[in-house]
This record gives structure tokens, sequence and C-alpha cells, in this order.
């Protein structure tokens, strides 16, 4: 009997892992599209404005890409925030290979993209025509009325796990974009209409203002507490710290780089904040439950409430609770209540969870693609040197080894069963 379950533990094992390592090991858009340097361009983008993240949090969808060329001067026209959404809107919810793009019922279908997603699309913004025409052409176009099927299905590239197809022009829409750059915005007033004044008051007071303007011309992300958390029971008086320690306060709700949410639910390393230096870490952890991100500091916690501004590169977040750095308030009584008397020895000490570390500082925007090898002269060659791999090989190899390292692990788990029941 005995046997028998652990048997059954095994077999389950064999499953449940096969599925975790599959699903670990193919899942990353950046490395997928890393085999095909004829998009490099469009994937650094994706990389610097997050949107690789999203993707890697689907687990069904088909990304259109685009061709360096063409992907360039899209983005000589246009600023990082502008590009975003028009990147999503490559990005569509559902899996197209090419038999099923030539076999859509009806001759045309409507589908989700990624922008749909953002809450920000207004009518049919969100959405991709897919039009089958004359002669087996298949033409995409965005969904708003009055919109022009302005690009053509040229090919499949791969199709696990994701279907991604190179297309022929980017897919757009009146007013797509017509939104400014995210560094002219006005901080202050962007920061007083999210319920933020007293922050907006303090920075334009300290001349943190300027600090974080600049900031937002490469890449800023700001913590932004309410004017609630600022009147809560334990936080500090203000008015008794030094212009120093304030200063430098006000610095740890600020990240020189960009990190929205979806980003942070992904965060591998502790985040340094603009008060990281010589005087101390100060650093930030991230722990995440769901779609709740809590970040931490030593001291006290507070979670995000929501995103004010998300636009490449800038994107401000306000949080429920003043962030304390430990090195400024290491030795400050704890915000939480206090246990009852005798509380500690009736029940066992909280659980808290394991923090999630934080990424470190988006790559450049456009991926620059490897160099090839030098060949060989003849009379260096061997006579039966190889022939250089194709990024649809070295693609094909990593498959293999994905498919045989799962294959490992299932059979593994499979012998151990085996035995146990001898």
């Amino acid at each position: 009997m005995v046997k028998s379950r652990i048997a059954s533990l095994l077999l389950f094992m064999a499953v449940v892992l096969a599925s975790w390592w599959s699903t670990a090991i193919c899942h990353n858009i950046t490395a997928i599209l890393d085999n095909f340097p004829d998009y490099s361009i469009q994937n650094g983008y994706m990389t610097s404005t997050k949107i690789a993240d999203e993707v890697n949090s689907r687990q069904t969808l088909t990304c259109l890409v685009l061709p360096n060329i063409v992907m360039s001067a899209l983005a000589a026209d246009h600023a990082p925030a502008s590009l975003k959404n028009a990147l999503r809107l490559l990005v569509l919810l559902d899996y197209f290979d090419s038999q099923k793009l030539h076999d859509i019922d009806g001759g045309t279908t409507i589908t989700t993209t990624l922008f749909q997603t953002t809450g920000e699309a207004i009518g049919q913004e969100g959405f991709v025509n897919i039009t089958n025409l004359r002669g087996g052409r298949v033409a995409f176009g965005s969904a708003v009325p009055g919109s022009k099927l302005t690009s053509d299905y040229t090919k499949s590239i791969r199709q696990i796990p994701y279907n991604i197809s190179k297309i022929s022009a980017p897919i757009i829409f009146p007013g797509l974009f017509d939104d400014g750059a995210a560094s002219d915005a006005n901080l202050t007033a962007i920061l007083e209409k999210a319920g933020c004044k007293i922050f907006a008051s303090l920075i334009s007071s300290s001349g943190m203002i300027k600090i974080f303007q600049v900031a937002m011309v490469k890449g800023l992300t700001l913590f932004a507490p309410t004017d609630e958390a600022f009147k809560a029971k334990g936080v500090p008086d203000l008015n008794s710290m030094s212009s120093a320690d304030l200063v430098t306060l006000l610095q740890y709700h600020a990240v020189a780089s960009y990190n929205p949410k979806d980003s942070l639910k992904t965060v591998h390393h502790p985040i340094a904040t603009m008060a990281s230096g010589a005087a101390g870490n100060y650093e930030i952890t991230v722990t995440v439950q769901g779609d709740d991100v809590t970040l931490h500091t030593g001291v006290d916690s507070s979670r995000i409430a929501r995103t004010v501004l998300d636009e490449t590169p800038v994107c401000i977040l306000t949080v429920e609770s003043v962030l304390l750095p430990e090195e400024l308030f290491g030795n400050a009584p704890s915000l939480e209540p206090a246990p009852a008397p005798g509380a500690a020895e009736e029940s066992p000490a909280p659980q808290v969870a394991t923090p999630v570390m934080a990424p470190a500082p988006a790559p450049a925007l456009a991926k620059v693609p490897v160099p090839a090898p030098a060949v060989m002269s003849p009379a260096d060659s061997p006579a039966s040197a190889p022939a250089a791999e194709s990024p649809d090989d070295v693609a094909d190899k990593e498959d293999d080894r994905s498919t045989a390292a799962v294959a490992k692990v299932t059979s593994f788990c499979m012998v151990m069963a085996a035995v146990v029941l001898m």
C-alpha cells in the first residue's frame, strides 16, 4: 500500500515537473527572438518598454514581428512612449499559424490584442482585423472603423511556444501616436490629481522635482505615497527631519529606471533606489500575491495601489504607505499594532513572504545582432567544415534540448516509481 502511494506520487511529480520545466524553458519571447537577428530592433524595444514581460506572462498568443528596416523607420519617427501601444497591437491574444490564417471562417475575423488589456484603448482600438484577400493573401489592419488593411502576412517564423509571424508593416489607427513624450508631462500636476498632494509639495519644496524631471528623459519610476499615507499613525514627523534626511527619504521613493507594475512582478534582485550609494544600500524588495505587488523596506511594507502614469520611460505608481528606509528608521517602532500581552507565547510568529528580487536596469532600446564568427580561409579550414547554422536550426536545436531535458526528468520519476513497486 505504501509502495503504491509512493509510486503514484512519483508519477504525479513526473507530470508536474515536465509541465513546469517546459513552461519555464520555452516561454521567453526575448530569448526566442534572440535567434533571429532580422528582428533584433523590435526585440530590443519590446524588452526596453517591458512589453516582453507582458508577453512572457501569457501562454497562448501570436506575436507579429517587423523586419529591422521597417522597425527602424518606425522608431525614428516616434518616441519609445508612443511606440509602446503600437508594439502591443502586434501581440494577438490568440494562436494564428499559417493554416489558421488561411482558413478563417467567412474570410475575416476581429481578434483582441495586448493593447486592449491595458484599459487605455477606446472603442475598437485594441482589436485587429485579419482578412483573407484574393490570391491567398492575408492582411492585417486596425479594427477602428475606416482603418485600412495596411500590413500583409509574409511568413511564419516559429510555432512553439508562441506563433511568431513576419508582417510587412505596422498596424496603426488615427491618433495612435498623438500622445506627447512622458518627459513633457507636468509631474506636480499628475501627482496632485492622483491624490498625492503632500508628496508633490515635498519634492517641489526640497528641489527634488528638478532631479526627477531630468531622470524622466532616460527612465524614472516613482512610488508616490497618497495623502492618507502621510497622515497614517506611526509615520515620523517630517518637520523634525533634517533637510538631508528628507531628501534621502524622497529619493528612496524613486528608481532611476522604468519599472511598471507588471515588470515588478518578475523581479529577481533588490531594487536600488535613487538614495542608494555610499551612505547605504537603501534598497527595496518585492513580493507578489496574485495581482498585488508589495514593497518591503525592512521597516515597513506598502502595497502598490494603482498606476497613475505608464509611458515609457516613466512610470508613476501610488503606494498605500510611506516607505521608511531601514538606514534612516531602523530603530523606529513597527507601524503594525502591538500584540496583546502573552500573545507571543500563545500563537506562532506570522509568516513573512519571501521577497522576490527586482530587475537590473532596463537594457538598451535596440539589440545589436551578434556578429557572425570569422570565416576561415580554405587553407585554414578543415576539409569537412560544417556549414553555418541558420537561426531556424539554432532554435530547433534549443527546442530539442528543452524536450530532451523534459523527457529525462519524466523518465527519472517513472523509473523511480517502477523501482518502488518491485
